[in-house]
């Protein structure tokens, strides 16, 4: 029997809905904390899955493929916003091929959960996410790349393209926020939170 040779764009493809198309929900996740929109969400998704395809060649297997195209789909809001006129601020991105995460420390390094993540299963999932939709931009992506998905400070900085120092003080910050207004919340639903204030 005779086999059929894998070719080089075929194997693209395979390993591209093997390994990609399963972090399609958290690209959507993220998408929606940036656009506010299912529809501009999907529209986000969707082009940067494109973007990813294509530039798949120059993904390096073996480092973190979540963290890299979470980048991706950072960069393509950027240039979305700059397209549109709504973001002037930041005009110029790094080639994506020039981005790597190679070095960035491992997802797996986060041994234990942490009490806001704790914190957060025990909330109903729509105060969750109203509270953390009132937290301004730049800490609200910084909150959710590191409790929601994980991600370690070296890579939120890289999917941000802000220095590690903006991640730490940014992730303090929101996450102090998160917690006034989540415990707000509890205290309108009548939790009693006399002694969960530090843990919150």
């Amino acid at each position: 029997m005779m086999t059929i040779q894998e070719t080089a764009e075929d194997r693209k493809v395979r390993l591209f809905e093997e390994q990609a198309l399963q972090y399609m929900p958290q690209l959507y996740g993220v998408a929606m904390q940036k656009t506010k929109n299912p529809t501009d969400a999907e529209d986000l998704v969707q082009e940067t899955m494109v973007k990813a395809f294509k530039a798949f060649d120059q993904f390096e297997q073996g480092t973190n493929l979540k963290a890299w195209l979470f980048r991706i789909l950072s960069n393509t809001n950027i240039n979305n916003s700059v397209k549109r006129g709504k973001d002037q601020a930041k005009t110029a991105l790094d080639e994506l091929e020039d981005w790597q995460v190679g070095g960035a420390e491992s997802l797996t390094s986060v041994a234990s959960r942490s009490a806001e993540v704790e914190a957060i299963d025990a909330m109903p999932s729509s105060a969750v996410k109203k509270a953390l939709s009132e937290l301004p931009e730049n800490w609200r992506m910084i909150v959710y790349y590191r409790v929601v998905e994980g991600l370690a400070y070296a890579e939120i900085a890289k999917v941000l393209d802000i220095p590690d120092g903006s991640v730490m003080s940014g992730l303090h910050r929101g996450k102090k926020m998160l917690r006034s207004l989540l415990l707000e919340y509890a205290k309108e639903e009548g939790y009693d939170t006399s002694e969960k204030v530090e843990k919150l």
